[in-house]
């Protein structure tokens, strides 16, 4: 292919003539990748503070995963999940061993694992006199399926959708209060990010989810968590319900946990994991070799000990950063807020915010912008000191 055909410009314009436009992206074309850094089609250097929508959490190519994909590829790359996989085996095995969970369901997307943990309360409210509601929370997000729009509790993304699949109600998040106002007989779980992501990177209160967690042992609800954006190391730990003194019944993966291949999982104690049995639910392609082998080595790398380590000192480095750098913007900066690698700054306007972020990736730096007027920064867990300082200056220049 000659260089015309394949620089960004070419790229771009084969992109706008085939694909549907449901997506508002930024006029830029990556062809490779190396950590926390991205080249362009042009050769243009970038640093991602994106992780790909929080997808590569060890950086682009990992040498670990990368060589894990390939070894696998090169041996069996689908099994049907009539048989056994070794793969997926060992992925459910290192789950289990680092979580409360006792049984694993693989697929591919987060919105997947989610309509599992779904299926899972349905069926556990049917064992109990038909319950089957499940209370989300406002400014929520768990998918883009039907039931899963219909759980999450932007009307933004619902819009135009309508009717939506009954069965889910909205709670303000962080009110224990509200939420057991809300329960009513035929309540049978609660559905709730850890930390909302796509709701502006909103960390609840302290005592927020071991307070649901006694609700839902008071009504013989189950407690679900979202972690499809917080697990896998993302806010320190592996997962972000180790740092709330509490654990859910099931819990939802995806992104990170392949660093970029399309994997999830739904993570079920014993009570919830009982509610799926022998045809309840499948997936065609849940489960994959080559998807399940790269897990199992993103696993494998987060949980030697020092990758986390890494991830918080980073965290720290930036938090500071971030603080100071408000400090010199008073006008168009706020708070910062998150846990780990899932930091947000407030801005002054949605307008402020998303000129930021342009003015950002004109320097070679990606960021996002969510709930409107939030800069949602999550770099990859490996992100090195310099890298931080750098992507610092480059934000310090677009604030100015």
């Amino acid at each position: 292919m000659s260089a015309d055909a394949s620089g960004s410009a070419a790229i771009l314009e084969r992109t706008d003539r085939y694909i549907a436009q449901t997506y508002a992206r930024s006029r830029v074309a990556f062809v490779r990748g190396r950590g926390a850094e991205l080249w362009d089609a042009d050769g243009k250097r970038y640093l991602d503070f994106f992780s790909s929508i929080l997808c590569t959490n060890l950086g682009h190519a990992h040498p670990a995963v990368t060589r894990a994909i390939c070894e696998q590829a090169d041996r069996l790359v689908h099994l049907s999940n009539l048989h056994y996989s070794e793969p997926q085996s060992r992925l459910a095995e290192k789950l289990v061993e680092h979580s409360f969970a006792e049984r694993v369901f693989l697929c591919n997307s987060g919105t997947e694992a989610n309509e599992a943990a779904l299926k899972a309360a349905r069926r556990y409210g049917h064992a109990r006199g038909g319950r089957y509601e499940v209370l989300t929370t406002l400014g929520s997000f768990h998918g883009r399926t039907m039931a899963m729009i219909a759980a999450t509790g932007q009307e933004k993304v619902r819009r135009g959708f309508e009717p939506m699949l009954p069965g889910f109600r909205y709670v303000p998040y962080g009110d224990v209060a509200a939420m057991e106002e809300a329960i009513r007989p035929e309540t049978v779980a609660i559905l709730v990010e850890p930390i909302q992501g796509e709701g502006g990177v909103v960390v609840p209160p302290d005592r927020y989810l071991p307070g649901l967690r006694e609700l839902c042992d008071r009504h013989d609800m189950l407690l679900m968590f979202d972690e499809v954006q917080t697990g896998c190391g993302r806010t320190g730990t592996l997962f972000a319900y180790e740092q709330t003194g509490c654990a859910p019944d099931v819990m939802t993966l995806a992104k990170s946990l392949g660093n970029g291949l399309p994997v999830g999982a739904m993570l079920a104690a014993p009570r919830a994991a009982s509610a799926l049995d022998v045809g309840a639910h499948a997936s065609t392609f849940g489960g994959n070799c080559v998807t399940n082998a790269a897990a199992v080595a993103t696993l494998e790398v987060l949980t030697d000990g020092g990758t986390l380590a890494r991830a918080r000192l980073a965290s720290e480095r930036f938090r500071t950063g971030l603080a100071s750098l408000a400090a010199r913007h008073p006008e168009d900066l706020g708070a910062v807020r998150g846990r780990g690698l899932l930091l947000g700054l407030e801005t002054r306007s949605g307008e402020c915010a998303t000129g930021i972020a342009a003015r950002a990736l004109e320097r070679g730096l990606l960021l996002n912008v969510t709930a409107e007027r939030v800069l949602r920064i999550a770099p990859p867990l490996v992100v090195s000191d310099a890298e931080i300082d750098e992507g610092l200056a480059i934000l310090g220049q677009a604030a100015s």
